[in-house]
């Protein structure tokens, strides 16, 4: 199956894992059911630990990329309803990329992700990349695995994300999308 390619959660996604234990990668992007266990792995990308997240945060080197979905404002309130954006909080100089975690993303949420890269690397397709969302959250695996399939060659997965992060004593702070 094609790196770009989609098969649904009710598919075999991943191969069985016995109960408690992280599922196999997936040869495709998940497509649903976004907060369930993830793997240990995504081929071609470095896979990080609270650890080694911090480390590459402290020296710099590496853009984090946040791909925790922004809440749309709901269709159908009263004209005079004023709606405020939940507050999204993030890893420290970490840059908000939402909706681009999903297994299938519209034009515009497909050119949003590579534009987006585009700029924070400024073209430079071996810049690193530490993708991550939530703890078991396959949004951060797929826009690593989407990131990968754009040619970008020097990517991590940070698979506990922001919860790993503030379990590991890192602080976060208020967030704003990327644009």
């Amino acid at each position: 199956m094609a790196a770009g390619s989609v098969v649904n959660a009710e598919e075999d996604v991943s191969g069985p894992a016995p109960s408690g234990e992280p599922p196999t990668e997936p040869p495709s992007y998940r497509t649903s059911d976004y907060r369930r266990p993830v793997p240990l792995t995504l081929k071609g990308a470095q896979v990080l630990s609270d650890d080694a997240a911090m480390e590459l945060w402290s020296r710099k080197t590496a853009i984090f990329i946040d791909v925790y979905p922004h809440p749309p404002k709901p269709a159908g309130l009263p004209a005079d309803t004023i709606w405020r954006d939940p507050t999204h909080m993030t890893i420290e100089d970490a840059v908000w990329v939402p909706n681009v975690g999903y297994g299938v993303l519209a034009s515009p949420a497909a050119d949003y992700f590579r534009r987006s890269l585009e700029k924070l690397t400024q073209g430079d397709k071996a810049k690193p990349l530490v993708f991550f969302c939530l703890k078991n959250c396959w949004m951060s695996w797929n826009a690593a695995k989407r990131a990968l399939s754009l040619g970008y060659t020097n990517i991590a997965w940070y698979r506990d994300g922001t919860d790993g992060w503030q379990e590991a004593g890192g602080l976060v702070v208020e967030a704003h999308p990327f644009r």
